[in-house]
C-alpha cells in the first residue's frame, strides 16, 4: 500500500485535498482525521504538520509526501522534489530598514533572523557569505526593531506588512516556492508512485486547459490552426457542407477568450469552450 503524507491544516491541507479528489483519491471530511485508508486505491493518507513530511518521507517511513518546496529545503532532509503541483506559491526575500543593505554583500557579518534556518544557511553557504543566522519560530518582522537582527529573511507577498515594520526588500529573491510533491532520495522507480504523478499531472493540465471547439472555412484552416495550435496539433474534421471543417484543438485556459475574439475576427463561428475534468498526455 502507498502511503502518502498530506499537509494537515491551512490552506496548503485543503488545497492538496482539493487536488487529490479532483485525481481520484479519497479525502478525509473530518479535519481531526490523521489516517485515512483508500482502499480501492490502495493508498493510506497520513496527514501531519506540513514542517514535518519532508523529514518522514527522507527518512522512508512514508513514501510520498506534498509539502512546500521552501520546507523542504528547510528541513535539510533526503528528499527530492518529483513534481510541483502549482498552488500554494511564495517569495522568500530578505529585507532590512531602509538604506541599511542593498545587496547580498551587506549582509557579510550581519545578523539575520528566519523561521528558515536551513534554508537561508544553505542559501548564504552558496554565495560564501557569513552571517549569523538567528533562527525565530513565528513572525519575524519585529526583529529589526527589537534588536534580535540587523536583517530579516521571510515569505513576501505584498510587502505591506514589511513596510509597516518599516522595513524594504532587497537583493534577488532567496526562492520561489510552491506545493510540491517529495519522495525519498534515491530510491527505486516505484508503479504506485508513478500512478500518483500522471494522476496528478492530469490534475495540472485539465486546470490550466479548456477544450476548444469551432467551425471554420477550408481555406481558413491553417491560419486557425496557428491560432490553437493545440498540445501536438489540431484535430480537424469534415462537415457536412464541404466547404467548412470542424476543429478542436486544447487551448490555455487564461487565454480562453483572447483565442476565441481571434478566431471570430478570422471567420470561425460556432465556438464552444469546455472544461477539462481529467486527461493523461
Amino acid at each position: 500500500m502507498l502511503r502518502v503524507a498530506v499537509p494537515n491544516k491551512g490552506s496548503l491541507s485543503e488545497e492538496a485535498s482539493d487536488m487529490l479528489r479532483e485525481a481520484g483519491y479519497k479525502q478525509r471530511r473530518d479535519s481531526r482525521e490523521l489516517v485515512l485508508v483508500d482502499a480501492a486505491n490502495d493508498v493510506e493518507f497520513f496527514f501531519l504538520r506540513p514542517r514535518d513530511i519532508a523529514v518522514y518521507v527522507g527518512s522512508g517511513t512514508l513514501d510520498v509526501g506534498v509539502t512546500g518546496r521552501d520546507l523542504l529545503l528547510d528541513s535539510g532532509a533526503d528528499a527530492e522534489e518529483v513534481v510541483a503541483l502549482g498552488f500554494g506559491g511564495s517569495t522568500f526575500r530578505f529585507a532590512a530598514r531602509a538604506g541599511t543593505a542593498t545587496s547580498l554583500a551587506d549582509l557579510e557579518g550581519r545578523r539575520i533572523a528566519t523561521s528558515y534556518a536551513g534554508l537561508v544557511e544553505r542559501y548564504l553557504a552558496d554565495r560564501e557569505v557569513t552571517a549569523r543566522v538567528v533562527r525565530l519560530d513565528g513572525a519575524v518582522e519585529t526583529a529589526v526593531r527589537l534588536g534580535v537582527a540587523d536583517v530579516i529573511a521571510d515569505v513576501v507577498e505584498t510587502g505591506t506588512t514589511l513596510r509597516a515594520a518599516g522595513l524594504e526588500v532587497f537583493g534577488d529573491p532567496i526562492l520561489r516556492s510552491e506545493a510540491v510533491l517529495v519522495r525519498r532520495t534515491g530510491v527505486p522507480p516505484d508503479d504506485a508512485v508513478g500512478v500518483l504523478v500522471r494522476r496528478l499531472q492530469g490534475v495540472l493540465v485539465a486546470r490550466q486547459y479548456v477544450l476548444m471547439d469551432y467551425d471554420v472555412r477550408v481555406e481558413l484552416v491553417e491560419k486557425a490552426c496557428g491560432i490553437t495550435p493545440g498540445l501536438e496539433s489540431p484535430t480537424v474534421s469534415p462537415l457536412h457542407d464541404q466547404g467548412w471543417v470542424a476543429v478542436r484543438a486544447m487551448v490555455p485556459r487564461n487565454r480562453t477568450n483572447q483565442v476565441m475574439d481571434d478566431l471570430y475576427a478570422l471567420g470561425a463561428r460556432a465556438i464552444l469552450v469546455t472544461g477539462i475534468h481529467a486527461c493523461r498526455l
